[in-house]
């Protein structure tokens, strides 16, 4: 067994240090008021007990609490005050280096909180280690000085989480829809260099990635494009090609007909397409940002957006061979065809390709392939999003349908009703036309629900009051991020602000405007409904005892947001938080302050979001209708998930699931399994093991258990990782059921 000490490292349990701590203690005590060699020992084999069944890998702070505990059991009143007093005194004295042993521990890459942090990020990388560092002193800065005290306690409890405190001393957002658009037709600047209108598809695909890797460095979460903004520069190349044809014949003096003509035209054509989409693919994965890992990055595949029918066909043209070369994956150091975890697909669902009539039929049927062994795209239902996503004048079934900012955090429709009145001077503005792209997010604060409900007790109207103090506390959070936003000059960041990704302000000009009005939106974060509802109810929130519940509370959100969004006019919106390292730190929060309470807090993770509690026995169908009344109420963002088996060899069950998607729920995805082991080539699924109370990632064919020698992906918070997961969220993999 192991423990986590208060640097990150990790190394073996030893009970003789709690023997000895606690003897120092009883030392202190009057004679009469101490405990026995005895107590002692039974106190600190108690303590190793409970964290032999913790469920993770437990930390000093938590041992603490636990000794505190077993103390007070024992009626020792006394010994205990003075440990107390005693933990204080040395907490006071380590606080002026705590940040000093954390930077150190990650330059060893021994910090496994860190190492556990971020799937996507490799902790022995320097790039990473060199983020994490600057994270460090962030987060220091950020909670000594920059945020409120009552903040810093409530997220340092578990009762919120702040998230990605490791950038807030920088005047940084979250996440956003680059307007490619605007910066392939209109020009860009990158690095001070004037990049203006390509001639070619290719060139376009190559600027589009140099715009991804500006925009990744200059804000901290996800990003979206759309391969509609790179679909005219198909025809582009198309007349390009042709007039290199004509001449090439005429040059040998051979007169070719008009069908020949475009035989070789289209031919030559889809090589170029391939080779563009190759950049996009390839760069992405290699691409190295200023925080150690590749861009996060969405690609949206949308037919409706194309705006003519012309322009409909070079859109499927890229979708078709990005779908091709998204199957067939990348290779690995060994050469070996792997599932990438970037660029994240999204494939919009709709008349033209949903049914087997449709002219667009094969194009989701290769994605459907696509799905079974890639586990993208993703899918939009444009028929639900189009009910659920209304801008100012619009009616139900005729609303917009746009890709989400990432992983899942939707923007709030346009409720200009005119674009917003192009205050970011797009150069692509349309008056009258609904504004997504150039849009983006300012942050996000997230409630623990489960710790509201046990707080509560159970009373439901100590539950309501408890509540409305932690939403009230949770708005001030979200305040200090838009605050720190306020008075960023446009030089902070030119390719966002001055050179189209999100507006095109002059030097010096502050981006205050666009932080209003609804042209951005700040997002109120939630985790554990399911855990929430079953403590106050005693039933899962899929059972009809419980569910009204679960929606009441849903719905207070909602409403809650509006009275904010009413007085201050900033788009305030419920997000389904990922929490991919938030799932395990509110998990041990949950138990150090209510211990372990069964079927609530006996988990190293809480549930994602609304969803279904990964252990729940359901059918993929019964999932996804369930969970699509919680996507309505979750606007600032949701998605679902089925788990799902190997369907390579079922591709029409696959198919079933996405005509499903479209006539059920707004967004959704299915979790397949992709892994190798890089020692003896096993392709197949990765196990996860239990080892001394520590899970780890092992081939079932060689044993093998070094992360670094494997390639695993799994779908955990609406994105792919990879193996460097924390045990929480490998606890709660390892948990999950089929849905199919």
């Amino acid at each position: 067994m192991k423990i986590i000490k208060r640097n990150g490292s990790e190394v073996i349990f030893d009970t003789s240090k709690i023997i000895n701590a606690i003897t120092g203690a009883n030392g202190e005590a009057p004679e009469e008021a101490r405990l026995t060699e005895r107590e002692i020992r039974f106190a600190a084999l108690n303590v190793e007990d409970q964290c032999a069944v913790a469920g993770h890998t437990v930390t000093v702070e938590e041992v603490q609490d636990l000794v505190e505990d077993q103390l007070m059991a024992l009626d020792h009143f006394d010994v205990a005050r003075r440990y107390i007093i005693y933990r204080y005194v040395q907490n006071q004295k380590r606080h002026k280096n705590t940040t000093d042993d954390k930077i150190l521990t990650l330059i060893e890459a021994n910090n496994e909180e860190v190492k556990q942090e971020n799937s996507n990020k490799n902790p022995t990388v320097v790039s990473v280690q060199r983020d994490y560092m600057a994270g460090e002193v962030s987060k220091d800065l950020t909670m000594r000085e920059l945020l409120p005290e009552d903040v810093v306690e409530a997220h340092n409890s578990g009762i919120i989480h702040f998230h990605d405190s490791d950038y807030f001393a920088q005047h940084m957002h979250n996440c956003d829809l680059v307007n490619l658009d605007d910066m392939l037709q209109n020009g860009t600047v990158i690095s001070g260099t004037l990049i203006e209108r390509p001639h070619s598809f290719s060139t376009a695909c190559n600027i589009a990635t140099q715009i991804i890797a500006q925009v990744a460095s200059c804000q901290y979460g996800g990003q979206s494009i759309s391969l509609t903004h790179l679909a005219p520069f198909v025809d582009v190349s198309r007349k390009k090609i042709r007039r290199s044809v004509y001449a090439e014949m005429q040059s040998i003096g051979f007169h070719a007909s008009p069908e020949q003509i475009n035989v070789m035209v289209e031919k030559r054509l889809r090589e170029e397409v391939a080779r563009g989409v190759q950049t996009i693919q390839y760069q992405v994965v290699t691409l190295m940002t200023t925080n150690g890992q590749a861009p996060f990055i969405t690609v949206l595949m949308y037919l409706g957006e194309a705006r003519n029918e012309q322009e409909k066909a070079d859109l499927a043209l890229i979708i078709e061979e990005m779908l091709k070369q998204r199957h067939q994956g990348v290779k690995n150091e060994k050469g070996v065809w792997i599932t990438p975890a970037f660029p994240k697909l999204i494939y919009v669902l709709e008349e033209d390709n949903i049914h087997e009539n449709s002219p667009y039929f094969y194009l989701t049927k290769m994605a459907a392939k696509c799905t079974a062994k890639r586990m993208v795209p993703d899918y939009i239902s444009e028929k639900m999003m189009r009910k659920l996503k209304l801008s100012k004048g619009e009616v139900a079934g005729e609303g917009d349908c746009y890709t989400c900012m990432g992983c899942r955090s939707f923007l709030t429709p346009d409720r200009s009703g005119n674009g917003f009145n192009n205050v970011a001077h797009a150069l692509n503005y349309e008056p009258g036309k609904p504004k997504y792209y150039g849009r983006f997010n300012q942050g996000v604060v997230t409630i623990n629900l489960p710790d509201v409900g046990l707080s509560s007790g159970g009373n439901m109207d100590k539950f309501w009051d408890i509540f409305d103090e932690r939403l009230d506390l949770c708005h001030r959070a979200l305040r200090c991020r838009h605050e720190r936003l306020l008075g960023t000059p446009s030089d902070a960041a030119p390719i966002l602000w001055q050179h189209g990704a999100l507006a095109r302000l002059k030097k010096g000009e502050v981006i205050d405007p666009l932080l209003y009005g609804g042209y951005s939106t700040i997002s109120l974060g939630y985790a554990g409904l399911y855990e929430c509802v079953k403590y106050m109810t005693g039933y899962s929130h899929t059972d009809p005892h419980a569910t009204e519940f679960a929606l009441s509370i849903m719905q207070h959100m909602n409403d809650r947001c509006a009275e904010w969004k009413a007085a201050e006019d900033i788009d305030y919106s419920i997000y389904g938080t990922p929490i991919e390292s938030v799932t395990y730190k509110f998990a041990k929060c949950l138990q150090r302050r209510f211990g372990i309470v069964p079927g609530i807090t006996d988990k190293g993770y809480i549930t994602n979001s609304y969803h279904v509690h990964v252990t729940e026995e359901i059918d993929a169908f019964t999932k996804l209708q369930f969970e699509s009344a919680f996507q309505h109420l979750s606007p600032g963002g949701a998605i679902s998930y089925v788990e799902v088996p190997d369907m390579q060899d079922n591709l029409e069950a696959v198919v079933s699931v996405m005509q499903f998607i479209y006539d059920h729920i707004m967004y959704a995805e299915l979790n397949t399994k992709s892994d190798y082991c890089q020692v003896c080539g096993f392709d197949g699924q990765i196990q996860i093991v239990e080892d001394d109370g520590k899970l780890e990632w092992e081939c079932p064919h060689c044993g093998n258990r070094d992360q670094s020698k494997m390639n695993v992906a799994r779908r955990t918070c609406g994105y792919i990782g990879t193996q460097f997961w924390n045990q929480g969220r490998t606890e709660e993999i390892r948990d999950r059921v089929l849905h199919l």
